[in-house]
Parts: C-alpha cells; structure tokens; sequence
C-alpha cells in the first residue's frame, strides 16, 4: 500500500532512504535545513569499506581520548564540557569500550557495509548513473613498529572474517603505488574495500529522485512535531506544516534534538571531520589511511582528499585551523612529495557526522512512536552505510522482512 512519507535530512541517509522508498511505491517528500550541498555526505572520504569492522567505541579508546582531551590536534579530541547530552554520552561510550562489545558489532557493521557495496553496484547499473567508482582496497600505512602489529593482528582479524586482507611489505607497496613516494615502516591492504568521490554520487541521486517524483524542501528547517497519541500527524518547518503517514528521522547531528520532542533521548554527539582537496599530481592511485593521524587519502575524479579527524566539542561549524594543519602535516610526513598549499588549505571544509555511544547506527522504530523510523548515529561509516540503511528503511515502512537483522541497530537498545 502506497504511503506518504516525510524524510526530515537531505544527507546520503536521507536520499538513499528516498530512493528505496519509491521504488517501493511510496510519495516521498525530503526536508532539510541546508541547501543540500554541502556536510558529511559531501566532504567525506567516499570509502565503502567492510574493512572497518572494529566499531569507535573499542578497548582503549576511552582511555587514549582521555589522553588526547587537551590536545587540539589529537586525531580524537573530546571537548570537556559541562552537558548533560553530552555526560551521557560520555558515560555510555565508556561502557561500550570492551572486547565483548566489539565482538557482538564486528558481524553487524561488516554485514550492512557489504550490503551497501552490492547496492552501490546495483545503483549505478539499474540508473545508468556515471558517478567515479572504484575497487581499488584500502592500504593502512604504518610508520611505527607498534602501529603495524596492531594493524596486523586487525588485519588477521579481518581475514578470518572472511575479508581480503593482508599484510605487505614496502616492496609489495612501491609495486602497487610506483608513482608515490611513501614513508613507512609496512602496511596491511585490504582489497575488499572500494572508493567514490561523494558529490558525484550525491548530484546524480538528487537529479533522479526530482525525476521519480520525490519532492524537495531545502533550507526549511523543522522547528516542531505535531504529535498525537504518540504519533506524528505533521512537522512544522519555518515555512510550512506537512502532513504525512509515516516520517524517517536522517537529520545526522541534529536528530537528537528533534527526537526528545517525541521522549526519545538518543544519545547522539557531533563528531566534525575536515577535508582538504588538492589537484596537485600526487601520484596517489590506491585509497590509504595514515594509520598513526587517522588521516584518509583518497583520489577522487580529477583531485586527491586529505580527511581526518574526530573532533566532539558540540553543534558547530567553526574550522580549527590547528586541526588543518595537522592534517597537512601528516600527508607530506608520509607523502614526502606532497605539500599541501595555503590556499588549499584555506579551502578546507567541514562536516558532522552523528556519533552514538557503541558505533552502531540507529536503524528503525522506537516504541515511542510507531510512524518514526530513525536513520541516524552512523559515525564516520554514513557513505559505507547508506545505500544498506536506506533499503533498511524501506523494507521497515513497507512492513517487509529486513534483509539484515536490525537488533544491533534497534533505536530504544540499551548501554
């Protein structure tokens, strides 16, 4: 049976969410606050990446976070502040921080980012769309001796997941990467993992959901929910109030704050990211993340993308030029023939991305409310997570059986 349905957030979320949605029938109208060009979905690394399987909450994290609490340019900086969203937060993703944890999230999020890399494939055939794909792996450069056996021995981890992982030497590297000159002690290379360059795909989903019918409200922010009998009737934006059956709340960073109207405090932080592009000739042809700054280097369709960081310090998109640097520092420490610019780097970028407590998204219905589905709290994994959510998203409003089991993802589990 056909729905009208709202979609408050414009992100990847949001649009994939769209795109299954009306695939499946449904009148689908997307809200959001932005103009819907730029954020996360838009300055993100584009890695699809079931390499990733170790969740942000693991052992040792807390601890290192604890660390790097003072230091601005830490690859996690945790901002201290005196919230109590934010002390519950905290609190939870220190009880998340466990070996046990992170044994129950490897087989979740491995599942969901597999299913988005069968899903981008299946995108890109059945719309013709022509957005930069490639299956080139994921190489994590290692500079220090201890960072390379922890490397390994996720690497190990990942194998006997039954991913392509492995370990190579700097010979092995030089043959794969002949035109970029790397310093490092070793790597691990994941072969499973694929890169995009996000604003392509983005621009072309946007053009072929106006085509299908979906309709397209930006810069109206919503401000209210008109509830009754703990269910949403309508939103109210700055400009209008919109009526539908069912809702899907992808607003990212901001989902939080929309969902205590409903009584439903997800535990959901901000977590900025930077990019900084470049179009200098990097030789860089393989997809890498600096495993020591967590910086990921990425060459997109006619430039290369420098991104990092985790900074929790709240709604903002204030650019801390320290952190900029920091990014910069790191890419000519381990591309020595790569310098980034000033203007490069004066064209920085930002983004939000929705952290939860465990590192596992928020896919589904709360008993709060029984016409909301959530779609929020996926950390850095939003693009290797967002076709795979967005199919989620529909199957739960079309009342079909999910293709994934979503109990690690269920919106009301506890921590």
């Amino acid at each position: 049976m056909s729905k009208n349905i709202i979609i408050i957030g414009g992100g990847v979320i949001g649009l994939c969410s769209a795109y299954y949605l009306q695939k499946e029938g449904h009148q689908v109208i997307i809200i959001d606050q932005s103009n819907m060009n730029s954020g996360a979905s838009y300055v993100n690394a584009g890695y699809l990446s079931p390499s990733h399987i170790i969740p942000l909450s693991a052992p040792g994290v807390m601890k290192k976070g604890l660390k790097w609490m003072f230091n601005k340019s830490s690859p996690l900086y945790i901002k201290p502040r005196l919230d109590l969203d934010f002390l519950k937060w905290t609190l939870a993703f220190n009880k998340s921080c466990n070996a046990n944890h992170v044994n129950k999230a490897i087989p979740a999020i491995k599942g969901i980012t597999l299913l988005t890399q069968d899903l981008f494939d299946d995108i890109k055939r059945e719309e013709s769309f022509s957005f930069h794909y490639e299956k080139k792996g994921l190489l994590m450069l290692c500079q220090t001796d201890k960072m390379l056996e922890e490397e390994i021995k996720t690497a190990l981890l990942a194998k006997r997941e039954g991913l392509d992982a492995n370990e190579i030497s700097k010979e092995e590297l030089q043959i794969l990467e002949p035109t970029a000159r790397i310093n490092i002690k070793g790597a691990t290379y994941y072969k499973c993992d694929s890169h995009s360059t996000p604003r392509e795909f983005m621009t072309e989903m946007k053009t072929h959901l106006k085509s299908v019918g979906v309709t397209f409200f930006p810069n109206d922010k919503v401000e209210d929910l008109i509830i009754t009998n703990g269910k949403i009737e309508a939103v109210k934006t700055k400009n209008q109030v919109l009526k539908a059956d069912e809702f899907v709340l992808a607003a990212g960073s901001w989902s939080s704050i929309l969902s205590k109207k409903l009584g439903l405090k997800l535990l959901l932080q901000a977590g900025k990211g930077y990019r900084i592009n470049t179009t200098q000739k990097t030789g860089i042809t393989i997809p890498s993340i600096l495993a020591e700054a967590k910086v990921a280097v990425t060459p997109m369709n006619g430039f290369t993308r420098f991104a990092g960081t985790m900074e929790i310090a709240g709604i903002s998109n204030n650019i801390n030029k320290v952190r900029v640097e920091t990014i910069a520092k790191a890419t000519n420490n381990f591309y020595p023939d790569v310098t980034l610019t000033q203007e490069e780097k004066n064209d920085v970028a930002s983004g939000l991305r929705p952290v939860s407590p465990d590192g596992l998204p928020y896919i589904g219905k709360s008993s709060k409310c029984n016409n909301l589905t959530i779609a929020t709290g996926h950390a850095m994994m939003g693009w290797s997570m967002g076709p795979a959510t967005g199919k989620l998203v529909s199957e739960v409003i079309s009342d079909k059986k999910t293709i994934l089991n979503l109990s690690p993802f269920h919106p009301d589990r506890k921590f």
